[in-house]
């Protein structure tokens, strides 16, 4: 039998993932999440951990047994075997949510878009993706919306690059700084003047739990865009992350451009940084989401201010030797 606050999360040891697990917990719903390996705890009390691969359709769909709810925010490690992986998981989780009459959600991102859908994305923008991720990431979206036809519901949230307090696959933790060390040195991957789009975690899954409590009055496919943090000329990320680092008593950080041309030499050889050299367009021109269709629904978009959500990112990926006081 099926209960309306149960959850199955695919992908909670992620960033996205694990924030969205977390907030549903919180907010009283029951959690499952499934994991390679033992089913051991995590440290995420409350969640029940389900010992499975989503690779493996078995596993999700009796994980998935009495959900109402599947959050698929898996992705191979390391963007290794996208091509191979991504849409056969994305498989079993629409398989599952259709046979559970579940909504699935789904973490989007602008890998759909080209730059003639640029500056301006709205929820409609034509997608002519430049990229191998991005032509799977609009199929992704094309399943996702045909399964709605056989009784499963979809729910696409798609925001900016993430950065957030647990590192994972982002420029944030693996361009701009590096996890584990101190800030001495900030990369910056854009063009001076360039904007950019950037998205707190933690903001997008409160964003994503927000709306699976209004989901009954939403269309069966439905997308919103997140507006996260605007950064306006490419320095506001810069300056927010040297704000931290002076405030916890170290020196202010040299400010780099990214040598993209070594990525360029490099990337042959590394599958990470071929990954993130295709995303180079998303770098040399403006892209910004518009926010007007979730703001009708939720009334307002969770939003940490700037500093804040700067701080505990670079705390959380261990960038600040000691914690920042706060002003009480």
């Amino acid at each position: 039998m099926r209960n309306d606050t149960t959850a199955l999360v695919l992908g909670a040891t992620g960033g996205i993932g694990g924030e969205v697990a977390r907030q549903l917990r919180d907010a009283g719903w029951t959690v499952r999440a499934l994991r390679r390996g033992p089913a051991v705890s995590s440290g995420d009390e409350g969640i029940a951990w389900i010992a499975g691969d989503a690779l493996h359709r078995d596993d999700v769909m009796a994980a998935a047994q009495g959900c109402a709810v599947i959050v698929h925010a898996v992705n191979p490690p390391g963007y290794r075997r996208w091509a191979d992986w991504v849409l056969p998981m994305l498989d079993n989780t629409l398989a599952a949510a259709t046979a559970q009459r579940a909504t699935v959600v789904l973490p989007g991102t602008v890998y759909n878009f080209g730059p003639d859908a640029f500056p301006i994305l709205t929820e409609d923008s034509p997608q002519h993706p430049l990229t191998r991720k991005g032509a799977i990431r609009v199929e992704l979206e094309r399943r996702l919306r045909a399964a709605t036809d056989a009784g499963a519901r979809a729910i696409v949230v798609r925001a900016g690059d993430f950065f957030g307090p647990r590192p994972g696959n982002n420029w944030f933790s693996q361009g701009l700084v590096t996890s584990g060390r101190p800030v001495t040195t900030i990369t910056a991957p854009g063009q001076p003047g360039v904007g950019h789009q950037w998205a707190y975690l933690p903001d997008v899954a409160s964003t994503m739990v927000a709306l699976l409590e209004r989901r009954a009055s939403l269309a069966p496919f439905a997308v919103f865009h997140m507006a996260g943090h605007w950064d306006a000329d490419g320095t506001r990320m810069t300056t927010a992350i040297t704000r931290a680092v002076v405030r916890q008593g170290g020196r202010a950080p040299r400010v780099r451009a990214l040598p993209w041309w070594l990525m360029m030499l490099a990337s042959p050889f590394v599958t990470t940084l071929r990954e993130m050299r295709e995303m180079r367009y998303l770098w040399r021109k403006p892209l910004r989401m518009t926010n007007e269709r979730l703001v009708a629904v939720l009334g307002e978009e969770p939003h940490t201010p700037w500093d804040e959500a700067v701080r505990r990112s670079l705390e959380g990926a261990g960038c600040l030797t000691r914690p920042i006081e706060t002003a009480t």
